[in-house]
């Protein structure tokens, strides 16, 4: 489909984008651009390199069919600065209204330099959320005339902490149009954006690579924080005749060093390190002999190790951390690099800051990973700022250290899997 067709842009837009080399819109554009020129709250949920940030920036041109006023009428907001400048790179690429005036703010020492830079006319704000809160605190960023308010990258926002200054900002607006791109939505970004979305439309792109991966079957768990992760670790591992042998991978040292004390104290000798640093910690150097001991049930595994694993014949593949490097991940779970008779899950245990991460590891593996609903019976952790007076030992946070709440003594060994989820686990206790 050609950028005239359909299209509500400008006839000068639509040159720019060919002049551009962009042939055709993308399926973010298509779905999304008249909605934005239409004037609805839009929530826009796609992978990176879909063409969300050409959405924008042409919406946003679209509305400049005269002569701006050198008052901000557009804020859109970035989570660093070296997005500031990639935004605005996208502006000069298709703008050819040279009277625009696009203002950058970011973190940088001092703030006088930006408060000047508006204080000479700016139509269009692109800005890290926390310098603009500090510049519109010090009543130099002017708000009034702002109808429109675009949160680019939003997930990587909550991910930097930076969830309050968006709202203040937002809230600070007092009429205008809400766009937010995201490449995941979860629970902290809902409520990020909840105070100030009107009714949005909400838009879902997919996209998957064309080679399917044949993987192990996989589990995956959302949990909302660290103490929750390890709670479900001990709930699961407490279940002895299911989780006979399981590898758990984590992306830190001191990762390891926590579960490990949080689990020897049941499991004694059942849990170990893969390449202890300490000669006098229980560990091994070789995984087939953590296999062939009946006595170990977990290994720790640290993703810092590049040591290539032998995981065939292991039941059960925890993936405590999303590492860094996605390939890792992809290739513990990649069934080709195992034999046709290995019956091994995949269990992953993520944030919602780790589903940005999680959502690069299925568009590279072409499917979705499904998700599984907590235990019943699995202690979800509260955390909440320690009060001045508490110890060190207070400062725990609430219901770590307790994996799930205490059932009657005839039902001790039911954790509330969901039938499915129970028949899919039981089918690793074949191994030998």
């Amino acid at each position: 489909m050609a950028w005239s067709d359909k299209l509500k842009l400008n006839k000068q837009l639509v040159r720019s984008v060919n002049e551009a080399g962009f042939a055709n819109p993308t399926e973010v554009q298509l779905k999304c651009i008249n909605r934005i020129i239409g004037g609805q709250d839009v929530l826009i949920v796609a992978p990176e390199g879909s063409g969300k940030t050409t959405t924008y920036v042409l919406t946003v041109l679209n509305r400049f069919n005269y002569a701006p006023e050198g008052v901000p009428k557009v804020l859109i907001l970035v989570p660093d600065k070296e997005q500031v400048f990639e935004v605005i790179d996208q502006f000069n690429k298709l703008n050819k209204n040279q009277s625009i005036r696009i203002v950058p703010l970011y973190v940088t020492p001092g703030t006088e330099a930006q408060m000047d830079d508006l204080a000479e006319g700016a139509d269009i704000v692109v800005a890290t959320p926390d310098r603009a809160r500090a510049i519109y605190l010090k009543l130099a960023l002017n708000l009034n005339k702002v109808d429109l308010l675009v949160v680019d990258n939003a997930d990587q926002i909550v991910a930097k902490g930076l969830q309050l200054p968006v709202v203040e900002l937002a809230n600070s607006i007092d009429k205008g149009q809400h766009l937010v791109f995201t490449e995941v939505l979860h629970a902290k970004l809902e409520k990020m954006i909840d105070p100030f979305m009107r009714q949005p439309a909400l838009i879902e792109i997919d996209e998957f690579s064309e080679t399917v991966i044949e993987t192990h079957e996989q589990l995956l768990y959302n949990v909302p924080n660290f103490g929750t992760k390890l709670n479900l670790l001990n709930l699961f591992m407490y279940d002895e005749e299911l989780f006979t042998k399981t590898v758990v991978f984590v992306n830190a040292q001191i990762t390891a060093e926590k579960i490990f004390q949080s689990l020897k104290s049941r499991l004694r000798t059942g849990v170990a390190y893969f390449n202890p640093k300490f000669f006098d910690t229980k560990g091994f150097k070789n995984i087939d002999d953590f296999k062939a001991d009946d006595s170990a049930r977990i290994l720790i595994v640290t993703n810092e190790n590049k040591d290539e694993i032998d995981l065939s014949g292991i039941p059960f593949l925890i993936q405590f951390d999303i590492p860094e490097d996605i390939e890792q991940f992809i290739a513990r779970i990649n069934k080709n690099n195992f034999s046709d008779s290995d019956e091994t899950m995949a269990i992953t245990f993520a944030t919602d800051i780790e589903m940005s991460a999680l959502k690069k590891i299925e568009q590279a593996i072409g499917k979705k990973i499904p998700t599984t609903d907590l235990p019943e019976e699995l202690v979800v952790v509260t955390e909440s700022k320690p009060k001045k007076s508490e110890t060190k030992e207070d400062k725990k946070p609430a219901g770590v250290g307790e994996a799930f709440h205490e059932k009657k003594a005839s039902n001790a060994k039911d954790y509330n899997f969901s039938a499915s989820t129970k028949a899919k686990m039981n089918k690793k206790k074949k191994h030998g």
